[in-house]
């Protein structure tokens, strides 16, 4: 594999020309993104320290098999959300979220304190979104003695749109705004996370979870992503911008209340045959995973019996609550005040 010269920002010093492998943009260390290039051009502002290893974690992730994650202790992240929670966390204790085929699943972690937040984010409002995972993870660490903070990105392929592409730029520009060192620890995404088969072109990795215990990452799957599966799809599908879920002091998910405006020609779509609806109701329709068309359809099933929200789905115009039980699955909080 050749490499390839690329403008490198040093702290305080002039841009210059260094020679570097693609798989460079996988060590552990700030980057800057040079636009217009590919995923391989990010490489290090800051050389890894003598004897510490430059694990090739892309390639380690997408070798690994894909393993079920229960409900049990589980947080699932979908599309749009974030949640954000530290090893003291008596009820969850693994975040996680699947189905990202343009879309990037990003996790940002204090190494001091252990606090992680992990997000789904689709390119919608990027530049809004990063602060926002800033401001949760430095809500648990600005008391921290020691430590980094320390990104990790995985979604997203080589799709014939770009789109992909475009959020890996956007995600690490943002990330390189930001006033605080962090650092590039997993780099696995566009076409570090693509397999081509007939031509055609999917993503390798479509879910992650990370063991907030632990902080290891692994590629995951989630059959079961609630509470509240639709609902919280729907505020997606309806533009609901990327909110956070969960009060980790109160161990509490918070859902709610939201508001939207009716889905337009949900009754058309609702009509239309699974060809259509991929075709036209997702940024990927080949790379879709098999249960994508159904999950559409239930959304707006949902969106033609709620087309507003009321006090049937928010009474009193509260938040809905979830509380862990002792078998770690969610149960309802009857009321905020509980």
């Amino acid at each position: 594999m050749h490499g390839k010269a690329v403008a490198v920002e040093l702290p305080g010093e002039k841009v210059v020309k260094q020679e570097v492998l693609p798989w460079q943009g996988l060590s552990q260390a700030r980057v800057t993104f040079i636009p217009s290039t590919s995923v391989a051009s990010l490489v290090p502002a800051e050389e890894i320290s003598p004897g510490e290893e430059r694990p090739e974690r892309a390639r380690l992730l997408r070798g690994q098999s894909v393993q079920q994650v229960g409900p049990q202790g589980l947080l699932y992240v979908q599309q749009r959300e974030l949640a954000v929670t530290s090893p003291k966390d008596g009820s969850v204790s693994i975040l996680g979220s699947d189905d990202a085929t343009t879309c990037h699943i990003v996790v940002l972690r204090h190494t001091g304190n252990g606090a992680t937040c992990l997000t789904h984010c689709d390119g919608s409002d990027t530049r809004a979104e990063v602060p926002l995972i800033m401001s949760s993870i430095k809500s648990f660490s600005d008391h921290a003695q020691c430590g980094r903070l320390e990104v990790h990105l995985v979604g997203g392929f080589s799709d014939d749109r770009q789109l992909s592409q475009k959020l890996t730029h956007q995600l690490l520009s943002e990330f390189d705004r930001q006033e605080e060192d962090i650092h590039l620890v997993t780099l696995c995404v566009t076409e570090l996370n693509d397999r081509e088969e007939n031509e055609n072109h999917f993503p390798i990795i479509y879910g992650i979870a990370v063991n907030i215990k632990t902080a290891e990452i692994y590629r995951a799957s989630f059959p079961d992503r609630g509470p509240e599966e639709a609902l919280r799809a729907a505020r997606a599908l309806t533009g609901g911008p990327m909110i956070s879920i969960y009060d980790a002091e109160a161990e509490h998910l918070r859902l709610g209340p939201y508001s939207w405006v009716p889905f337009p020609h949900a009754d058309f779509w609702l009509q239309q045959d699974d060809e259509q609806i991929l075709e036209n109701l997702s940024t990927s329709p080949l790379a879709e995973p098999p249960h994508f068309v159904e999950h559409i359809r239930s959304t707006l099933m949902f969106l033609k019996k709620h087309p507003s929200p009321t006090s049937a789905l928010f009474p009193g115009n509260k938040a809905l609550l979830y509380k862990k039980n002792e078998g770690g699955l969610w149960e309802k909080i009857s009321s905020p005040g509980s």
